[in-house]
């Protein structure tokens, strides 16, 4: 039975949960638009511990969010998930932020395109099937009008994201379906990391870093 620390940083949202055998047992989390994770982050962390009655030294494992997204917020998640890491002696578990975003859509859809904002008409993106499995890798890329046209094209899209507000504005595709208010959190996070802990799918916390996508020009 895995006891697992969920972080999720990689946008606005720092979200942390506290997940034994997959299943959230606290979770504490601010989408603070001025990025409140350098104050947050460990408080949140003391917050879902001592809501759950346990300590450091009952984790299991710590599981990040890897990215893409803000490239601060990534950076300070990761240092604290290898630090704890390093501390604890416990593994690293690193969860696709764009495949933990994909899971909030409850809808019935041929495709999820969980989408997060990369600046200007750019986002960050990847196509999952409706059964979860990934059907195209994470991209960065300008959108345009006939953007996943050739997912469009074949059935019931839904985009899922903060990228999502500059796309529904040149899509008018039948197919598309828009939700746009919804960001990264890290209760979707605690099966994905479950699931990899019990494979020991980890990584190696002298050498991990977060997977960044883009150069870093600020936020």
């Amino acid at each position: 039975m895995a006891t697992l620390l969920c972080l999720e940083t990689a946008t606005t949202n720092c979200s942390v949960a506290l997940s034994v055998n997959g299943s959230v047992i606290a979770l504490k989390e601010d989408n603070n638009k001025q990025y409140s994770h350098a104050e947050q982050l460990h408080v949140f962390i003391e917050a879902v511990l001592n809501e759950a009655g346990l300590n450091k030294t009952q984790l299991d494992g710590i599981a990040v969010s890897k990215g893409p997204g803000s490239y601060t917020g990534l950076r300070i998640g990761v240092s604290a998930a290898k630090g704890l890491c390093f501390a604890l002696d416990v593994p690293l578990i690193s969860i696709a932020t764009l495949k933990s975003l994909s899971l909030q859509v409850k809808q019935e859809t041929l495709y999820n395109i969980p989408m997060l904002d990369a600046r200007r008409m750019e986002v960050y993106s990847a196509i999952f099937s409706s059964e979860g499995k990934e059907v195209r890798e994470t991209k960065a890329e300008i959108l345009a009008e006939d953007s996943f046209s050739e997912y469009l094209s074949k059935g019931t899209v839904v985009f899922i994201g903060d990228g999502v507000e500059k796309f529904k504005n040149i899509c008018k595709h039948p197919n598309a379906i828009f939700i746009d208010d919804k960001l990264p959190t890290a209760t979707e996070m605690a099966q994905l990391a479950d699931d990899k802990f019990k494979i020991s799918d980890i990584e190696d916390v002298a050498y991990f870093e977060p997977y960044y996508l883009k150069d870093f020009v600020g936020g």
